[in-house]
């Protein structure tokens, strides 16, 4: 049996406000089908990201949303909810697979 690596990319929103749930999205891509223009959506106008949403539902092979609650920010703080919440997303993909997890957090520029 032929074993296939795919690679889900996961990002918050909500983190920096400290308001309101984080909201995470994971999200496999089809490197056959790539999406023009899809970039780091901070580099993006709020036009340009509402375009590129029914792009990504139409081509990735698979995606998904998580969040976590002030409830749960509060009593884990703001980083381990947004893990949280990133945990959650990939676990509502809708595909049955092995995982393995690399967790890399980018400082901010």
């Amino acid at each position: 049996m032929q074993s296939v690596v795919l690679i889900a990319g996961i990002d918050e929103v909500g983190r920096g406000p400290l308001a309101g749930p984080v909201v995470t999205a994971a999200v496999i891509l089809d490197p056959n089908k790539p999406i023009t223009g899809l970039t780091d959506s901070k580099k993006l106008s709020e036009k340009r990201r509402e375009q590129l949403v029914p792009l990504i539902e139409e081509y990735a092979y698979a995606w998904a949303l998580g969040r976590a609650e002030v409830e749960e920010i509060d009593q884990l703080n703001i980083l381990q909810a947004s893990l949280l919440a990133m945990q959650r997303a990939v676990a509502a993909l809708p595909l049955s697979w092995n995982m393995h997890w690399l967790m890399v957090i980018m400082p901010p520029n």
